[in-house]
């Protein structure tokens, strides 16, 4: 229990007090927008009731509608709340001024084309497809996910380096290793023909030995 006096009604509790805190916080940071967005409407309103050569109603209408779209954004009026009050202001504006410059309230919206449209909705689809798939993901499994895929990409691009690089070097290994192959059988036919050469020679000595007894017969 906190040490308050008995003539305090407010909160006592821990809890409380530190809600009475962030309420207290919140509103300094929030009514000063709530105020900017009655202040500029009143300008507004003002401007076209009672117009002057210093103030343009159309400049001051953009300017109370931009102020209530922000404390909308952060959160000082409702979003639901914010567009009724633009509505009202924009057609008290019309109206004070006979409709000579109308002002839309609403959003603007963007016109697309039916093929960009469809490939929008197929994108959409393809998403939607792919996120039940894959089931709910928390950030840090986005950041795991796309991680992983940027690691197996860098894998995938090192090992293409690595075969380009292998393959550059088996060429001048399969070079090299066709040289000494081509030397050795070169020295191995060399060696053959030197080996069966020597027999070959007493044949020719005998030829010639048959040969000269035909001779002297034929002299005699």
């Amino acid at each position: 229990m906190a040490k308050t006096p008995r003539t305090w009604t407010g909160a006592r509790t821990p809890s409380g007090l530190k809600r009475v805190r962030q309420a207290e916080r919140r509103r300094e940071v929030l009514q000063p927008r709530r105020s900017a967005a009655k202040t500029y409407v009143a300008k507004a309103l003002a401007a076209a009731t009672q117009p002057t050569e210093s103030i343009d109603p159309a400049a001051a209408l953009l300017e109370a509608l931009s102020a209530l779209d922000r404390a909308a954004k952060a959160g000082a009026i409702h979003p639901n709340a914010a567009a009724r009050r633009k509505s009202r202001l924009t057609i008290k504006v019309n109206a004070a001024m006979g409709g000579s410059a109308l002002q839309s309230g609403g959003r603007v919206v963007k016109t697309t084309g039916k093929a960009a449209a469809a490939k929008a909705a197929k994108a959409r689809i393809a998403a939607g497809k792919a996120d039940k798939a894959k089931g709910a993901q928390t950030a840090a499994g986005k950041a795991r996910a796309a991680l992983s895929k940027t690691a197996r990409a860098e894998a995938a691009a090192a090992k293409a380096a690595a075969e380009a690089a292998g393959q550059t070097e088996t060429v001048p290994a399969k070079a090299a290793a066709k040289a000494p192959a081509k030397a050795a059988a070169k020295s191995t036919a060399k060696a053959a023909t030197r080996k069966t050469s020597p027999p070959a020679k007493p044949a020719k000595a005998t030829a010639k030995t048959a040969s000269k007894p035909k001779k002297a017969t034929a002299k005699g």
